[in-house]
């Protein structure tokens, strides 16, 4: 029982059926046997016969009795390894038809199991629509059709909220900032006013990024992207790593610039921009004094990718793994994650996914970060 349980639902039908047919055909053998094991008897005279003529005839027909019980016991015989034989060839046959009427059987089971692991966050639109008659399968597949739109429902609902409190809470910074201006335009404001307006404004700088990222972060989860245009992966990052070039001297980097021109995909310019963008500020912000950067990118005739490596310490691989989720940091020790708003990597799989390629990040066995973008080519994004 214990090999029954730990196989799949279709050996162990296999299995039980064969095990049934394999009883059955055990007790009708011996009920055969048992119906068909009589003996021949003779009914002795009342008076013995006399004469030697009778007791030939006598001997003859004790002859003719024991010949008989000889015939029917090789028939019984006969009939017994017949019935054995066909027993074991019929078991294999019923085990070859057990597998057949299993498949058969779970082979709708199998269809839903399938269309549930192709369906994600990213396409919770998408459902089973099971046909066929109203029975257990169908019940079960419309089941999990309607636990997908639940989650699809409340999936666009919280996007829909992240997109509008972040709308929202841009016109309250506005004000915030405008009451800032005023107080510090007035004549001779007093130090401390000009001080706290320095910090008020580093603050909302800081909020205003966050509230940018989550948009950008919704927009990114919505699925569809409407502006797909062919990009150039390499010009993205040149353009990223000019834009920085302060602060990469700032921190006095060094920066392995092997980027290709060639490297196209295609998708929204914006997000794929935001995705490079991030990646390259990731590298730059959580580095260390002096340190290294070393940017390139690969392609073939599937896909092409944008690998962005850094150095520093050893890093534990499964918290490396968590930073795509949003405010994920690598604890509180590591290098300039106190500036940090937590979502820089969580956008960029979150583009990565919308434009169906994959983010892979690994921790370097020698210390440091590796973060590794694959989207499709141009041909294979439109097919």
């Amino acid at each position: 029982m214990g090999k029954l349980r730990s196989g799949t639902v279709g050996r162990r039908f296999t299995i039980l059926y064969a095990a049934g047919f394999l009883g059955s055909g055990i007790v009708l053998l011996a009920l055969t046997y048992l119906m068909s094991g009589g003996r021949v008897t003779s009914v002795a005279p009342e008076q013995p016969p006399t004469g030697r003529s009778n007791f030939a005839a006598e001997q003859q027909i004790r002859d003719l009795e024991r010949q008989l019980s000889d015939v029917h016991a090789q028939q019984s015989h006969q009939l017994l390894v017949g019935s054995l034989i066909a027993l074991v060839v019929m078991v294999g046959v019923s085990l070859l038809l057990g597998r057949v009427l299993a498949g058969r059987v779970l082979r709708p089971l199998r269809l839903i199991t399938a269309a549930t692991r192709r369906i994600s966050a990213e396409n919770l639109h998408q459902r089973l629509a099971v046909a066929g008659p109203v029975d257990e399968v169908k019940e079960l597949a419309d089941t999990v059709d309607g636990l997908l739109e639940r989650l699809e429902a409340s999936f666009v609902a919280q996007r829909r909220f992240v997109g509008n409190a972040s709308h929202e809470l841009r016109t309250p910074l506005a004000t915030m900032r405008a009451s800032l201006d005023v107080a510090v335009a007035k004549p001779e404001p007093a130090a401390q006013t000009v001080a706290l307006a320095g910090r008020l404004r580093t603050e909302l700088d800081r909020v205003d990024h966050l509230l940018d990222g989550f948009l950008v972060l919704a927009r990114a989860q919505h699925g569809t992207l409407a502006d797909r245009t062919p990009v150039s992966l390499g010009k993205l990052a040149r353009e990223a790593l000019t834009a920085r070039a302060a602060d990469i001297a700032a921190k006095t980097l060094t920066v392995d610039d092997e980027v290709r021109p060639n490297a196209w995909t295609r998708g929204s310019p914006a997000l794929l921009s935001r995705m490079v963008e991030n990646m390259v500020d990731n590298a730059i912000v959580h580095n260390q004094e002096s340190g290294w950067i070393r940017i390139f990118t690969e392609h073939d005739d599937s896909e092409v990718r944008l690998v962005v490596e850094t150095g520093g310490r050893v890093l534990d691989q499964g918290q490396v793994d968590r930073l795509t989720q949003p405010f994920e940091r690598l604890g509180a020790d590591r290098t300039g994650s106190e500036g940090s708003s937590g979502l820089g990597l969580s956008i960029v799989a979150a583009i990565v996914a919308a434009h169906g390629g994959c983010l892979a990040l690994l921790a370097r066995p020698e210390g440091g970060l590796r973060v590794a973008a694959a989207l499709l080519s141009p041909a294979d994004s439109e097919a």
